[in-house]
């Protein structure tokens, strides 16, 4: 009944309105794990009669409460889900976990419903997706490819549609790797804003958890809904208020001609330059600059005594179960054997060095647009060199989070060889909504499928995202929508358009009598009809100074939307209703303008 479901987070909605249930949603999730018939997609995955008594408990759908209800997702078993395994893809390391890791706690708090628990590189070490005793999951797009690791289940699920998303770690680009190789957006937020507790650590400093998606306003909604801080999370940051800025006057770094590293895969550098080209066409400033010095951090990670972060973790392993551990990731992570304390403390010296030196070079733009990697590796070349061909292809992303920026990996057109395009964009810490926003400009020209299938991306015409965590949103019904005399006021006050809705069927619209500004009052009444309407959304500390230029008899009260959420809006007490005229039957007060114009 649902094969052909969109599992975007909106496609799923707009079927749960129509009358689908997550019930339906659940069962086509199993449906398709059975076609895809990859065993080294999933560790753990619960059984389906597990996961219809869990939404049994689910209330009646409010997208304002839970803005994830029923959506299904998946999560990378380095991340504990409470009942459930946990062995980072070691099976003498496995453990019951007693809880929810706090962001999986979040998610499901929002309405997400978590299905099972995906493969990856053994204690998430690589970027290949095959380092793993549990077999390796297939490329999505062509088994020949490698998967991408170390979140390389979370990745292959999402792009076959079993999740509208999944959760991986990334330390070193095992949040993005994976998802240029399956055709995926991944987001990799600021160090800090996913709280880490409950999620095996690989180096617990630089580790955050990522997001893999299907689209790129699915990808912020989740970082919206998942970054709150953990008071109990050493590692946790609060996040700054978001600094909004236009779109088109960003600034977007490349790196110049000596920096452009494509191994062997002049198809590789043919898509990253023809990325460039569009977004040069669309009238963005370019600079080139030098990533010699964000190359020498990269190397630090994995060449440097940062491994002993990772001992830290299985040390006590290596010396007491060596053979419980994969060869390849015991000969890595034993190197932190060799290191004295003096070497630690000369790669940190030499880290701040580097720094130093990369600061200015960050101020000169916003944007840093960078190939996902060098190029796209095949099973058979990992296999015959595992350790050289894995580092190569984290010559773009290594660096990222020694120096706590932000970045997200994003689908581009098609290679000319028809394999999945990608480029990764990069910005401070907390820039996440700027990078979200260039990110749907530039794709609104490409030509884009979801994940592994022939169906075409459908991006919103606009800019805008959801609702930020320092905002709220406002319905405005009459002189504050978009081209009407107070819209000005909401301006003002650093309000962002966000989408056209309507109220359920059980509100009227009058026009008020005596003001200067013609302005319509909306009421709730059991024999009303659905009123359009705007969603904005508002500074939350800007509320109080909005609510203060509203007269009587208007006010903010909770309106009641058709897509299933409550918002504040523009309401009228019943004072204001004495010689007012019912225009509720043209469903809305830009109508009821135009009629008069008629």
């Amino acid at each position: 009944m649902l094969a052909n479901q969109l599992f975007d987070i909106k496609s799923i909605h707009d079927s749960y309105k129509k009358g689908v249930t997550p019930k339906d949603i659940v069962t086509e999730v199993y449906n398709r794990i059975k076609k895809v018939n990859d065993d080294g997609i999933f560790i753990h995955l619960q059984a389906i009669e597990d996961i219809f008594a869990q939404i049994s408990s689910l209330e009646e759908m409010n997208l304002s409460e839970k803005p994830l209800w029923g959506i299904p997702f998946t999560v990378k078993d380095n991340i504990d889900v409470e009942g459930i395994p946990t062995t980072a893809a070691c099976p003498a390391y496995e453990y019951i976990a007693k809880e929810d890791a706090f962001i999986v706690k979040v998610l499901k708090q929002a309405g997400a419903i978590c299905i099972g628990k995906t493969n990856l590189d053994q204690f998430a070490t690589g970027l290949v997706g095959i380092r793993t005793p549990y077999g390796a999951p297939k490329n999505a797009l062509d088994e020949k490819i490698i998967p991408g690791g170390s979140s390389c289940g979370s990745a292959v699920a999402v792009s076959h549609q079993l999740f509208s998303f999944s959760l991986g770690t990334d330390t070193a680009g095992s949040g993005r790797i994976p998802a240029a190789l399956n055709n995926l957006v991944g987001l990799k937020p600021t160090l800090g804003a996913f709280s880490k507790r409950g999620v095996v650590p690989a180096c617990l400093t630089v580790d955050t958890v990522s997001v893999f998606a299907l689209n790129i306003e699915d990808a912020y909604d989740i970082f919206e809904i998942a970054s709150k801080h953990d008071e109990k999370d050493p590692y946790s940051k609060k996040r700054p208020k978001n600094k909004y800025k236009d779109t088109q006057n960003v600034v977007v770094a490349i790196p110049n001609s000596k920096s452009q590293i494509f191994i062997d895969d002049e198809i590789q550098r043919k898509s990253y330059q023809e990325t460039i080209s569009l977004i040069k066409e669309k009238g963005f400033k370019t600079i080139e600059i030098d990533l010699k010095p964000f190359f020498e951090v990269a190397q630090l990670l994995y060449e440097g005594t940062w491994l002993a972060e990772r001992y830290t973790v299985i040390g006590d392993m290596i010396k007491n179960q060596p053979a419980d551990i994969l060869d390849i990731t015991r000969t890595l992570i034993q190197k932190a054997e060799t290191f004295s304390a003096s070497d630690v403390y000369r790669d940190i010296y030499r880290f701040n060095e580097l720094k130093k030196e990369i600061e200015p070079v960050l101020e000169q733009f916003d944007i840093l647009c960078l190939p996902s990697m060098p190029r796209v590796a095949s099973v058979k070349e990992i296999e015959d060199d595992p350790i050289k061909a894995n580092s190569r292809l984290g010559i773009y992303t290594n660096f990222v989070n020694l120096l706590d920026l932000s970045a997200i990996a994003i689908p581009v057109n098609k290679r000319e060889d028809g394999f999945a395009g990608g480029v990764t964009i990069i910005a401070n810490a907390f820039e996440e909504l700027k990078l979200a926003k260039f990110a749907k400009y530039i794709q609104k020209d490409m030509s884009l499928t979801y994940g592994n299938s022939d169906v075409e991306v459908k991006l919103s015409d606009d800019d805008t995202f959801g609702v930020s965590y320092d905002e709220i949103e406002v319905a405005v019904v009459g002189a504050h929508l978009r081209g009407m005399p107070l819209n000005k006021d909401l301006i003002k006050l650093n309000a962002r358009f966000l989408y056209e809705a309507k109220t359920t069927p059980n509100y009227k619209l009058f026009k008020l009598q005596g003001e200067e500004i013609l302005k319509p009052g909306l009421i709730q009444d059991e024999n009303g009809v659905s009123i359009d309407l705007e969603v904005w959304a508002m500074p939350i500390e800007n509320l109080g100074e909005f609510e203060r230029t509203i007269p009587k008899p208007l006010c903010i009260g909770s309106i009641e939307l058709e897509n299933k959420k409550t918002v504040k809006g523009f309401l009228c007490e019943p004072s204001g209703l004495i010689g007012a005229v019912d225009i509720s039957n043209f469903g809305g007060w830009k109508a009821f303008l135009n009629s008069k114009k008629n």
